[in-house]
């Protein structure tokens, strides 16, 4: 008979903490990436809306880069590294990118600065995840929904206290006057990548780290009927996946544009508080969303729809699409 444990991996907490400070530290560069650019970009010289739209080319292509390099990530670990080496390796990558972007005042240093926060950050994507349902086995695989939960909720309020401090730090009046302000602002989320890294080192020990497969296990794999299989019946997702975040990401680029406007109103009055948004800050709406929606599906929804129907994962993504 299979035993069943209700105690979590000693690994989590410190993955948990790892990676809501790793989200601050992306998020809190990427939401005033555009601000910073197009400011950059007029500085120059440039006119304000060729300023505006090659920013936004360039913060769109960025963002694309730390997604394509997670195929990068999954490889290093598969195959070579290892979901726990690949993390540390590329998050070294991460801080050293974060601290170039910080310290090097320069159109190229901003460039590879953003090119070496696009390897770390991507990198690591595919491995953590995966690393947090590793630490799970027989005993205990009934808590990884809850876990992933928590992971997700995590991530979140990485992403919340972000995006309502990042502007807020570049555009202080003293930081400005002493010319500090970007310095800080992109030098800060580097300080946070560096605690994640140190907060993830520090749980080596408590962690159940799979090995990788190597080059012929994973060929195989890769190239097998089942796998081959598998993956064409994932692509049709992806083309509502793709329209999904073509439209999604424009809150990182078009909306912060429009939301620098003199036309738009800026300031929240709920009688008994008033407060005004920097552009930046209208991306924390979508991680505020998600925290209170964890909660209110987890415990409430979802628990009455399982009555009615299975909520298989696959059954999940298809009510949420």
């Amino acid at each position: 008979m299979r035993s069943i444990s209700s105690k979590w991996p000693k690994g989590i907490p410190y993955i948990i903490g790892n990676e809501a400070a790793e989200r601050y530290s992306f998020y809190g560069m990427k939401a005033i990436m555009i601000v910073f650019l197009v400011g950059l970009l007029q500085q120059s010289g440039m006119a304000g809306f060729e300023a505006n739209a090659k920013a936004s080319f360039w913060v769109h292509f960025f963002v694309m880069a730390t997604y394509a390099t997670g195929i990068m990530g999954a490889l290093l670990s598969d195959i070579f590294w290892g979901k726990y080496r690949t993390i540390i390796n590329l998050s070294l990558v991460y801080c050293v990118g974060h601290f170039v972007l910080a310290f090097w005042e320069t159109p190229q240093g901003f460039f590879w600065g953003c090119t070496l926060i696009a390897i770390g950050a991507g990198g690591i994507k595919p491995c953590v995840s995966a690393h947090v349902g590793d630490q799970f086995d027989n005993t205990n695989s009934h808590l990884i929904e809850r876990m992933y939960n928590w992971f997700y909720f995590s991530i979140n309020v990485g992403a919340i206290i972000a995006y309502l401090s990042a502007e807020r730090i570049l555009s202080d009046p003293y930081l400005t006057e002493i010319g500090w302000n970007a310095r800080i602002a992109f030098g800060l989320p580097g300080v946070l990548m560096l605690i994640a890294l140190i907060v993830f080192y520090l749980g080596r020990r408590k962690y159940i780290s799979v090995k990788p497969a190597g080059w012929l296990v994973y060929k195989k794999e890769i190239f097998s009927s089942k796998g081959a299989s598998l993956v064409g019946r994932l692509l049709p997702f992806y083309i509502f996946l793709a329209i999904f975040w073509s439209l999604f990401d424009q809150t990182a680029t078009s909306w912060v544009i429009q939301a620098q406007s003199e036309l738009m109103i800026k300031t929240v009055d709920l009688g008994f508080f008033q407060f005004e948004f920097l552009p930046s800050q209208i991306g924390f709406v979508n991680p505020l969303f998600v925290l209170l929606f964890i909660p209110l599906f987890t415990y409430i929804i979802y628990p009455r729809l399982g009555r009615i129907m299975p909520l298989t994962y696959f059954n999940k993504m298809c009510l949420g699409f």
